[in-house]
């Protein structure tokens, strides 16, 4: 990630935002090569993530920064454990200070939730997957965070894979049936196709039309497990994945209906971010 030219563009316009390099009350107060120590703490029990941030936007102010780190991203750490400590220019440390705690608070709260679906599905062989629910700008960092806590990428773009969903079928202007939707599409592109249902109705036609995957939203593991049943005694057998309204406290009922994936909007769009502080010694 550190090189990765897509994460220094959301981190540089971050950087840009916060006019990092115009930081006046620092420049102030503090002579430019004073050098000084500080840790970073989390505060709560977490599965850490942007380690690989903070050491990218902390060398943008003194590339002879160095660093101390007691884990690695996607190790989870109890509350009051030192993250990493560093030495340097005490400027680049005051500067860099809450750019870096807001990211790593964000990107750790991600992996920390998806890390506790992961853990309730478990042992079953299902994927947790994350969806586009994402704060514009900022997917690239945030799927990073899914993959860190133990879960799978879904479709990063419009552009990845074909996903028909309700209102495209409401959109479409030909006889608005499923089978007749994905031969369209399959005569247009090679992409993978997955395809929305919400009753065992569209399920069956969705299937006798074989597309890769069909999406099971909001149906109750009574369903799914029968959806599960049919896929398998099924000439047409495809992935079968369930979405739509998916908790801690129900994970492991729909994990058990033999599903092959859970996408899971929550992972990304409203997670709790972790307690992080710094420690400064001048």
């Amino acid at each position: 990630m550190y090189r990765d030219p897509v994460f220094q563009k959301i981190i540089d316009r971050a950087l840009k935002e916060d006019q990092s390099h115009h930081d006046i009350t620092t420049n102030i107060l503090v002579p430019e090569n004073q050098i000084s120590k500080a840790c970073i703490i989390v505060r709560q029990e977490a599965v850490i993530c942007g380690l690989d941030v903070a050491k990218y936007i902390f060398k943008k102010f003194d590339p002879k920064m160095k660093f101390t780190f007691f884990c690695k991203d996607g190790d989870r750490l109890k509350r009051n454990c030192k993250v990493v400590c560093l030495k340097g220019k005490t400027r680049a440390i005051l500067t860099g200070e809450r750019l870096v705690l807001n990211f790593m608070a964000y990107l750790s709260g991600i992996s920390t939730e998806t890390n506790k679906f992961v853990k309730k599905a478990h042992p079953y062989q299902v994927k947790i997957m994350d969806t586009r629910k994402t704060i514009p700008g900022l997917r690239a960092l945030v799927k990073m965070a899914v993959r860190t806590g133990g879960g799978v990428n879904h479709r990063f773009n419009l552009k990845e894979m074909v996903m028909i969903k309700d209102n495209h079928l409401i959109a479409y202007k030909r006889e608005k049936t499923i089978e007749n939707a994905i031969k369209h599409v399959r005569k247009k592109t090679r992409k993978i196709i997955v395809i929305e249902v919400d009753s065992l109705i569209q399920f069956k036609q969705a299937l006798d039309a074989q597309p890769d995957i069909i999406l099971l939203d909001n149906m109750s593991p009574r369903q799914l497990k029968k959806s599960v049943k049919i896929n398998n005694e099924s000439k047409n057998k495809c992935l079968l994945e369930a979405s739509g309204g998916i908790t801690l406290r129900t994970i492991r009922a729909v994990a058990k209906t033999g599903v092959d994936r859970i996408s899971i909007g929550a992972l990304t769009h409203s997670p709790n971010a972790i307690d992080f502080s710094m420690e400064f010694k001048g």
